[in-house]
C-alpha cells in the first residue's frame, strides 16, 4: 500500500470499532501518524501526507447493524461497501443514492469521509444530506456517537458533519446511519450525442418533472435518468426524444476516474463559462444541474491555476482527487485558504492534538 510515495511501517486490520479506538489510541501515544483505508478508491485525495506509520484498513467492519424497513433507516459499519449496502436494501425495495465515481469498490465510511457523491446528487442531495447518525473512533481511545438511527433526531450540536469530508483528520467513521428511499416505481435512461450539449441539457433540466440525474460528457454525450410513474416517466421521455438507453450506462459511468483529476464545484449557471477553461482538447463530464464537474487526463500546474481562479470568483472550488505529488505540492489540493480555517485547525488540534491522524493530508 502506498499513499504519496509513502509505504506505511506496518498495516493493521481491525474487525471491531473497540479495536481501531484501541489502535488510534495506541498510535497516539506511540507518536505515530495513522491513516484510515476503506476501498482504496480515494487514497489520492488530499495534500501529501506528511509521515505515514500505520495503514488501519478498515474492509473487516462490514457488518448490517440495523435495517428497519419501516422506519425508511439503516445502520452499517464503515467498511460495508455501497454495492453491499445497496444490494441488501434491493431485498426490501429501498437503496440508499449514493454512486461515487471510480467505483466499484468504495465503502460507507470512505464515501463520507471524502465527501464523494455523484449523479444521484441532483434529485437526493449528497451523503451528508441523508445521513442521520455517525458513530466515530477518536485518536484518545473513545467512541463518540452524534446522532442518532432515526429520521427525527435534532439534539445537540450537528458533529455527524464535522466528520464528513475531514479524511480522517480528527476521527475514524467506524458506523454511520442512513435514512434511505424507496426504489421508484419506474426507470428509463435516455441518451442523446449533440454538438450543442449545454443547450440540451437545459432543456431536459427546464422538463416539468426534473431528471434524477443528468450527466454531460466533453465528447458530447448525454445521459438522463428519468424516474417516478410509468405515465410520468412515459410523458417526460416523449418530451425530450433522445433514444432509450440501457440502465448499465449508469454503471459504466461511475466507473469514470483519472491519476490526474479535479473536480469543479461552482453554480450551476457559471459550470460552462469555468468547464471552458479546460481547453477544448480536456476530457470531462459534468452534472449541470448542480454545477459539478470533473476533469482528468493531461492536466497540469498551469491549467489547474487558471480553472481554479475561474472557479473561485464565482464563489466555487476546484480540489484536487487524484494527482501526482509534486503536483499537489505546486497547487494545493483544496485552492485558497476559506475564512473558517483558523476554527478549522482549532477542531483539528481538539480532537487530534498530537497529529497522528493523515498529518497534512487535510489540515496542515
Amino acid at each position: 500500500m502506498v499513499v504519496d510515495g509513502l509505504v506505511p511501517v506496518r498495516v493493521e486490520k481491525p474487525s471491531t470499532a473497540e479495536e481501531v479506538a484501541g489502535l488510534l489510541r495506541a498510535a497516539a501515544e506511540a507518536g505515530e501518524a495513522i491513516v484510515p483505508v476503506g476501498g482504496g478508491r480515494a487514497l489520492g485525495f488530499g495534500n501529501p501526507l506528511e509521515r505515514f506509520d500505520v495503514a488501519l484498513e478498515m474492509l473487516g467492519l462490514n457488518r448490517v447493524i440495523e435495517m428497519s424497513q419501516g422506519d425508511m433507516t439503516v445502520s452499517v459499519e464503515a467498511g460495508v461497501t455501497v454495492e453491499e449496502l445497496n444490494a441488501e436494501l434491493a431485498k426490501v425495495g429501498q437503496f440508499v443514492p449514493i454512486d461515487p465515481f471510480n467505483a466499484p469498490g468504495h465503502t460507507v465510511g470512505g464515501v463520507l469521509a471524502a465527501g464523494l457523491s455523484g449523479p444521484l446528487r441532483m434529485r437526493y442531495g449528497s451523503p451528508r444530506e441523508f445521513v442521520i447518525g455517525l458513530r466515530v473512533a477518536l485518536p484518545d481511545g473513545r467512541l463518540a456517537s452524534s446522532g442518532g438511527r432515526v429520521v427525527k433526531n435534532v439534539s445537540g450540536y450537528d458533529l455527524n458533519k464535522l466528520h464528513q469530508g475531514a479524511l480522517g483528520s480528527m476521527g475514524v467513521i467506524v458506523a454511520a446511519s442512513f435514512k434511505v428511499f424507496p426504489r421508484p416505481l419506474h426507470e428509463v435512461t435516455l441518451e442523446a450525442r449533440t454538438r450543442d450539449g449545454w443547450t440540451e441539457a437545459a432543456r431536459a433540466l427546464e422538463l416539468p418533472m426534473p431528471p434524477v440525474a443528468l450527466e454531460l460528457t466533453s465528447d458530447g454525450r448525454l445521459l438522463v435518468r428519468l424516474a417516478g410513474t410509468r405515465d410520468a416517466v412515459r410523458r417526460m421521455a416523449r418530451e425530450l426524444g433522445w433514444p432509450e438507453a440501457p440502465d448499465e450506462v449508469w454503471s459504466e459511468h461511475s466507473r469514470r476516474g483519472g491519476r490526474v483529476w479535479a473536480r469543479v464545484s461552482v453554480p450551476p449557471g457559471k459550470l460552462r463559462e469555468v468547464v471552458e477553461t479546460f481547453g477544448e482538447r480536456a476530457t470531462w463530464w459534468a452534472s449541470p444541474g448542480v454545477g459539478v464537474a470533473h476533469w482528468v487526463g493531461d492536466i497540469d500546474a498551469e491549467g489547474v491555476q487558471l480553472a481554479r481562479a475561474a472557479a473561485e470568483r464565482t464563489g466555487g472550488t476546484l480540489v484536487l482527487i487524484a494527482a501526482s505529488v509534486d503536483l499537489k505540492r505546486q497547487v494545493g489540493t483544496w485552492g485558497s485558504p476559506p475564512a473558517t480555517l483558523p476554527w478549522m485547525l482549532r477542531l483539528r488540534d481538539a480532537f487530534d492534538p498530537k497529529r497522528t491522524l493523515s498529518p497534512g493530508r487535510y489540515l496542515s
